[in-house]
């Protein structure tokens, strides 16, 4: 019989984390969720259900309280842990700081603390391109200056100095540090996909929204931009492929390899016209738009070299931007409401 580590995933039945749940159980991983559903829906638990075909183990509960978590990791024998369990909306984190301070900064202590009394040491943390700033040039390596500008991209960057800290403290850790770009998707069942709270903040939900009729055209903020249609350029990963990085760093992790710090994106960037007329051709739907001013802090280009990924991990993306929509699409005209009628 396959022994299947047991990994514990705090804020698991998010948009990613649920992604990489389906992942890792594909993978022969048992992976178990621990979530307050402060930002998330208990909903997804069930489409867990019927897309692995097995009962979902999910323990209600936050990150912050240490308790808990260390008791899990000691009940269940946890060999490691994917903290994806951390508020991610980069202009409620200018209105709020302290809220991200307090549950980005404060959950990762927590965390962290609780591994250490549970002797837990093996660590996937799942951070950002935000850590980058403003870069000078792209594509983005791994040794570029890190900066921030917004509190959430500050709680990023502190939290891989956290990490940074207590493997150098103790040789027993292994951290795998992922740095996201622009994640976008959904599972091709179009069971499980991003479900933000009220009006998105990311540019391919937004899309999605106005293709289904629940928005009524989506705002371009900047035409002007030295990029080749003058909106910004990003790199857009597949939900999947980026669940699939999270296997490949554990598995790596487990194997004994002591750690790494990597970009997660496909190489290649697209600017937001790119994304509208990719999205048409794959819902059949249009995506009317409207020029508006460059928001502060926006950046014209910004998309990764994710060679070191490739090398250390193995990993690669696979999807392009055409079935990124395709199955962004199946989701949102699937559940045009979001998770929220289902309740």
């Amino acid at each position: 019989m396959i022994r299947k580590p047991i990994i514990l995933l705090t804020g698991g039945a998010g948009y990613i984390g649920s992604h990489t749940y389906v992942a890792l159980t594909e993978a022969q991983f048992q992976p178990l969720i621990l979530d307050d559903f402060s930002n998330s829906n208990p909903v997804v638990l069930d489409r867990l259900e019927r897309i692995t075909g097995q009962a979902v183990p999910c323990h209600r509960g936050s990150v912050l309280n240490t308790e808990l978590v260390a008791e899990l990791l000691k009940v269940h024998a946890i060999e490691a842990v994917v903290h994806f369990a951390g508020f991610k909306a980069v202009g409620e984190s200018v209105a709020q700081p302290l809220k991200y301070f307090d549950n980005n900064l404060g959950g990762m202590i927590s965390l962290l603390k609780a591994m250490e009394n549970a002797a837990c040491h093996t660590l996937v943390f799942s951070s950002s391109a935000t850590v980058y700033g403003d870069p000078a040039t792209v594509p983005i390596t791994e040794d570029f200056p890190r900066s921030h500008t917004n509190p959430y991209g500050h709680t990023k960057l502190v939290c891989e100095d956290m990490i940074a800290a207590v493997c150098q403290a103790n040789a027993a850790w292994r951290a795998g540090v992922l740095r996201y770009f622009n994640p976008v998707g959904a599972h091709p069942s179009g069971l499980i996909g991003e479900d933000p709270n009220g009006p998105p903040n990311n540019l391919m939900p937004y899309v999605s929204q106005v293709a289904v009729g629940k928005r009524p055209f989506l705002h371009v903020f900047g035409n002007d931009y030295p990029t080749p249609d003058g909106t910004g350029v990003r790199d857009y990963i597949h939900v999947q492929d980026l669940a699939q990085a999270h296997v490949a760093a554990l598995q790596a992790l487990l194997l004994g390899d002591n750690g790494f710090t990597v970009n997660i994106g496909t190489g290649q960037g697209y600017s937001v016209l790119d994304v509208v007329s990719a999205f048409e051709q794959a819902s059949g739907k249009p995506v009317p738009y409207q020029l508006a001013p460059r928001r502060p802090g926006d950046v014209a280009r910004c998309y990764a070299d994710p060679a070191l990924a490739r090398h250390l991990l193995s990993w690669s993306a696979n999807h392009t931007l055409l079935s990124m929509c395709e199955d962004t699409w199946r989701w949102q005209s699937n559940n045009p409401e979001g998770y929220r009628l289902l309740e």
